[in-house]
């Protein structure tokens, strides 16, 4: 099983990444969270935590392997615990989560079935039976992120709050569109007008930044 991996990342798409070394290229499936964040190393050397699925009908032999990659082993952890639940596939977990992980347990670790339910195809009856089969067994996963993570901005300026409402109303989730101004501000500390954080945003998720 390969459970991790480094390349160039040469292609990123909403659902999955392509690295390339030794001149072989490997497609790695994502969760929703990681696009910023790939997008803004396209081109740059990554390393991926992965392990392996198998999707298909075992009795026809059609069985094709998928390989999900993850930025830490604890993000891989987690994962491995969501498609854990009863009803939730691979396929529904990558779509769903669309927050970090350790943004994720701490909703299961509070019982916050509302919140959960918002995330993209998982409704009210999944979000509790989320809680009811991982609340109080994320500990490990709430510990590993409490002192690092990805960068978050704590709060935005009142530009950024401007760029957010803007990209947000051209159709990016409030997720990405947070992580790519957070991003932004990351690689340019002197942007100043909303629409500069706004370009600098849709370059963050065009792999340009």
């Amino acid at each position: 099983m390969i459970v991790r991996m480094a390349g160039t990342l040469v292609e990123v798409s909403e659902e999955s990444v392509v690295l390339e070394r030794d001149g072989l290229a490997w497609e790695v499936m994502t969760p929703a969270y990681m696009v910023g964040r790939m997008a803004a190393e396209h081109g740059r050397q990554v390393v991926l935590h992965t392990f392996e699925v198998y999707e298909g009908s075992s009795q026809g032999g059609n069985l094709t392997p998928l390989l999900i990659g993850f930025p830490s082993p604890e993000d891989r952890r987690f994962f491995k615990r969501f498609i854990g639940v009863k009803g939730i596939g691979v396929r529904k977990a990558l779509k769903a989560l669309s927050e970090p992980p350790q943004r994720v347990a701490a909703w299961i670790r509070e019982g916050d079935v509302k919140t959960l339910a918002r995330l993209k195809g998982i409704g009210t009856r999944a979000a509790q039976q989320i809680v009811v089969d991982l609340k109080g067994k994320l500990k490990d996963i709430v510990a590993a992120h409490a002192g690092g993570g990805p960068a978050v901005v704590a709060e935005f300026t009142s530009a950024q709050k401007d760029a957010l409402a803007l990209l947000i109303e051209w159709g990016e989730s409030r997720a990405d569109a947070e992580r790519y101004l957070t991003e932004a501000a990351r690689q340019h500390a002197d942007i100043e007008l909303p629409d500069e954080w706004v370009r600098a945003a849709l370059c963050i998720r065009s792999g340009l930044g």
